[in-house]
């Protein structure tokens, strides 16, 4: 479904990532983990069209999206929910969900009803300016907002940084049932290992821009292995 393959990028002639490879199938939860600027969050940009790759492919169900902007990624069915999450603060719950709403392939401008049953917090508070949000509860705008595109693929950057541990539980419990019930394949860069161990079908580490090795989801219940992985 998503392939990444000899992916290489940075920023101007620093280099990042290089020679990035896997795959991931239709309805993985793959978490990839790694320590502070291995390059996961530059993978996740280079994967959306954010920053340009310098060498390789990103497909999506065959379809080559390498040099393509954001926005025809989201077209192609990829959602992005960025570190530090990018919601709108000026706007109104109702407004960040609307601009979700632009990356639908169906062309429709209506807030699915499914989200607002998912997340009864913000159908509760439509009118609320997104800002006097909690920074869990504007991840969990983030994530509605990503899902009202409905995306095949969900893209995540370390959803639980800063975030109260109950609200980390919820997201686990929400990542479980948007791939289980949604059918919604995901790629999760966490560093929260409950919340990864909660989510994942398998592993990646990440070591200095590559792919170090594989871990199974049993693996990241192992805190010395997960370590030892993170050490190489």
């Amino acid at each position: 479904m998503l392939s990444v393959s000899g992916l290489k990028a940075g920023y101007g002639s620093l280099p990042v990532i290089h020679d990035v490879s896997f795959e991931i199938s239709k309805g993985e939860t793959l978490v990839l983990i790694g320590r502070n600027g291995v390059g996961k969050t530059t993978l996740l940009k280079a994967m959306m069209g954010i920053i340009t790759p310098t060498q390789g492919h990103v497909r999506v169900n065959g379809a080559d999206l390498t040099a393509l902007p954001p926005n025809k990624h989201a077209h192609a069915g990829v959602a992005y929910v960025p570190q530090g999450r990018g919601i709108f603060g000026n706007l109104t719950v109702e407004e960040n969900l609307k601009t979700g709403l632009r990356a639908r392939r169906d062309g429709s401008t209506q807030i699915p009803e499914d989200i607002l049953h998912r997340f009864p917090i913000l159908k509760d508070r439509m009118r609320q300016k997104a800002g006097t949000f909690s920074g869990g509860q504007q991840q969990i705008l983030a994530l509605a907002r990503a899902l009202c595109g409905a995306p095949d693929i969900l893209l995540l950057d370390e959803p639980s940084e800063g975030i109260q541990p109950s609200i980390v539980q919820d997201i686990g419990r929400l990542l479980k049932s948007i791939n289980k019930e949604l059918g919604i394949t995901v790629l999760l860069v966490e560093q929260n290992l409950e919340l990864a161990s909660r989510a994942a079908t398998r592993c990646l580490v990440m070591s200095k821009g590559q792919i170090a090795q594989a871990l199974s989801a049993d693996d990241l219940k192992d805190e010395q292995k997960v370590f030892e992985a993170l050490a190489t």
